[in-house]
């Protein structure tokens, strides 16, 4: 009976959750599509497709010890395993040797999570090989009672200390998930099922207490919250309200027990005299179980909690989407020179976005997630080699090791610089690397209902769905965020009767159309009949806006893309991996540093931003030229 139950729940995914909905659960603005639905073309295809051929496809090459730890099979973690050799200097992380034993387990399941999900939207069959063989390997590892995990018997489920029980399986099953949603394998469900069942049979619902670690550093124990991740993604696919049930109850027992990442705990963030303190990643990932918590229940308090905790992440970002994560947010605000972003940070807190567009639905939320995808996670690529910075800054003088040439004492600061890896702090920021442009796609489209298809992120791609049991193609030609003109092309063989919405950024001054539509909050709404073959055609007008920072610094902005002065450098290479993988830093070959002068004289022209600004070591009066933010590596964005 079971297994037929579990083949009507696929049969029913992805309909609207209305079906078993729980009366207290406050309802979602969108329903999101299976992974994979939308398809990347034009510039971000071929930018993934360099991706997978560079550090994103090569990583199990490039650090094979830490991607083939058989640590969710036969190294499975014990009472007496000993702490791993990571090749880290640990120069900056948080005290405590317990959190370098679960660490191999992040690195291997987020780069296999990233891995999974470019090759099935390039449809790249040599990794679509790769992939099944892997997860034919981890099912290999499940145990009778459903058990998917990194802990030996003698361990699981009884700690009170440090541990990854809850992070592990939280980036191994994302991955696995998204299989699933491409492949409809009906024998990786049941073994999700069975896994995600043995989590909550061993943490019985309000009768256990999941975070409860002691009183001393818990960073493994506090990234576990973000199990909720897969809970609201089985809800998503099953409308079962026992998953979000579940992701309350551990938001609850997160918010009750000692955390060192404690930014999200309820009384903390209803302390109105509290400032965000913890560790960047935490604090952008957390967005996410208080989301789902949030939206399980519609307690007023948690309510309340959500808009409060939004509001302070705001507070931490700079105008290009740069979330501080150098590494602690130690109460303090973006600053475009003195606070860096972690890399993880900005696929962390893009995901939460996402999410939270996905429930609420506001245009701005959207327009925040373009703000880091197209400005402060380009940025921090490297534009020439296939590498990323770990840490970056909005204003980056010099990428030799440090913040901008800062010392810091006792410390050997060696993030910001590029690097296929990282391997010499942490390999955490290259598998979020290869995670961001995925996740970035996954929720370009949405459905408001079954006769409403919304277009929420621009980009090119092309979206394959149903409206009403018919099917319905999508492809979007642009060069956005570069230019503002769009070509929607509808295939609509059986011709479906839906109903198009279109965010219009607000930036956008006017819009060139030939269509009909009516503006719905920020949503170009386009209601008529679609033929079998049809096109919609938009041209998005703006002009050079210039904004300003919470001190009082000025941004240079065209559309979607911000723009800065690129600072000439030298090339200086580090460690060498293999073959044109290497670490790299950039040395200034100046320290000119300029005035913004006058906002009459700002001027556009061919992709470019010209203004008249002070040259501060000469004083003189200089016309200098703004380019894209995200295909510079030395730079100064702000005046």
């Amino acid at each position: 009976m079971r297994n037929l139950y579990i083949t009507l729940v696929i049969l029913a995914s992805y309909t609207m959750n209305s079906q078993n909905k729980d009366s207290n659960k406050v309802e979602e603005k969108y329903q999101i599509l299976p992974f994979g639905s939308i398809k990347p073309s034009g510039w971000i295809r071929t930018q993934m497709q360099k991706d997978v051929d560079g550090f994103v496809g090569n990583l199990d090459q490039l650090v094979p010890d830490l991607i083939n730890d058989p640590i969710y099979g036969s190294g499975r973690l014990h009472k007496n395993s000993e702490v791993k050799d990571l090749g880290n200097n640990k120069e900056g992380d948080a005290e405590g040797s317990e959190q370098y034993k679960w660490w191999n387990s992040e690195t291997q399941s987020n780069w296999w999570d990233g891995y999974i999900r470019n090759v099935i939207l390039l449809n790249d069959k040599v990794g679509l090989k790769k992939v099944k063989k892997y997860v034919q390997e981890v099912l290999k590892t499940q145990d009778e009672d459903g058990y998917i995990g990194i802990y030996d018997k003698d361990l699981r489920y009884q700690f009170n200390s440090e541990n990854g029980e809850l992070w592990s399986k939280a980036t191994m099953y994302r991955g696995l998930l998204a299989y699933y949603e491409y492949s409809k394998d009906k024998k990786l469900w049941n073994a999700i099922v069975k896994a995600v069942d043995n989590v909550m049979t061993n943490y019985p619902l309000n009768q256990s207490s999941p975070f409860t670690s002691g009183n001393a550093f818990n960073g493994g124990v506090s990234h576990g919250l973000t199990f909720t991740d897969i809970l609201d993604k089985m809800y998503q696919i099953t409308g079962e309200t026992k998953y979000t049930d579940y992701a309350l109850f551990l938001y609850k027992d997160f918010s009750k027990t000692f955390q060192s990442e404690k930014d999200v705990q309820l009384n903390n963030i209803l302390n109105p005299n509290y400032k965000l303190q913890s560790h960047g990643v935490h604090t952008y990932e957390h967005l996410r179980p208080l989301l789902v918590a949030a939206y399980a229940s519609d307690n007023k308090e948690l309510q309340k909690a959500l808009q409060i905790y939004i509001q302070r992440i705001e507070n931490t970002t700079t105008p290009t989407g740069g979330a501080i994560g150098d590494e602690w947010i130690a109460e303090r605000i973006a600053d475009a020179t003195n606070t860096g972003y972690e890399y993880c940070s900005l696929h962390e807190l893009l995901d939460s976005y996402s999410v939270l567009f996905q429930k609420q639905g506001n245009s701005k939320t959207a327009e925040t997630i373009e703000t880091i995808f197209y400005n402060a996670a380009q940025g921090s690529r490297n534009p020439n080699h296939s590498c990323i910075a770990y840490l970056k800054t909005d204003n980056s003088f010099e990428m030799e090791g440090t913040k901008n040439g800062e010392v810091e004492a006792n410390r050997n600061q060696t993030r910001y610089k590029y690097s296929p890896a990282h391997q010499d702090v942490a390999v955490c920021c290259n598998p979020n690397a290869g995670r961001i442009t995925p996740y970035f796609i996954e929720k370009a489209w949405l459905k408001e209902n079954d006769t409403t298809l919304v277009n929420a992120l621009l980009m090119p791609n092309t979206v394959a769905t149903k409206v009403q049991n018919k099917n319905i193609t999508i492809e979007t030609i642009t060069e956005y965020p570069y230019q503002n003109k769009f070509t929607f092309k509808i295939a609509n063989p059986n011709k479906a009767s839906f109903i198009l919405k279109i965010r219009k950024p607000s930036w956008v001054t006017s819009i060139i159309t030939k269509e009909k539509y009516t503006n719905e909050n920020d949503f170009l709404v386009f209601d008529r009949p679609f033929a079998k073959q049809d096109i919609i055609e938009i041209n998005f007008s703006t002009k050079i806006q210039i904004k300003e920072d919470a001190n009082k610094e000025k941004y240079f902005s065209y559309g979607a893309l911000f723009y800065a002065k690129p600072i000439n450098a030298i090339e200086l290479k580090g460690k060498t991996y293999f073959t044109n993988f290497d670490d790299l830093f950039y040395q200034p070959k100046d320290s000119n540093r300029f005035q913004f002068i006058d906002e009459n004289q700002a001027t556009f022209n061919n992709g470019k931003i010209i203004i008249k600004a002070k040259n501060k070591t000469t004083n003189q009066i200089e016309n200098i030229t703004l380019i894209p933010f995200g295909t510079t590596i030395l730079r100064q964005v702000s005046f």
